[in-house]
């Protein structure tokens, strides 16, 4: 089906077709811009297969040890004992 799909007539046609929609003095603007529009797409693809296969190891920072807990005064007196307790007077 595409065995002939594009022949030196079929180009012949498309250059006439954007000649004449573009004209003869906007073309190389639009041809810049085209060009200027592939390198930038072209860089970004390569930028982004850069990052998934960089060879480079990432820097991630290394885990630091967990802070140890400083020793404090002895157990006091839990909260609770004896609080709710009333002192009684004498009999």
């Amino acid at each position: 089906m595409l065995r002939n799909a594009l022949e030196p007539w079929h180009l012949l046609i498309l250059v006439t077709v954007v000649v004449l929609i573009f004209g003869s003095k906007k073309l190389p603007d639009t041809a810049r811009a085209l060009g200027k529009s592939m390198r930038i797409l072209k860089s970004e693809t390569r930028a982004m297969k850069d990052d998934g296969t960089s060879d480079e190891p990432r820097s991630e920072p290394e885990p630091q040890p967990a802070p140890r807990p400083v020793p404090g005064p002895g157990p006091g007196p839990r909260p609770g004992d004896g609080d709710d307790q009333v002192p009684t007077q004498g009999r």
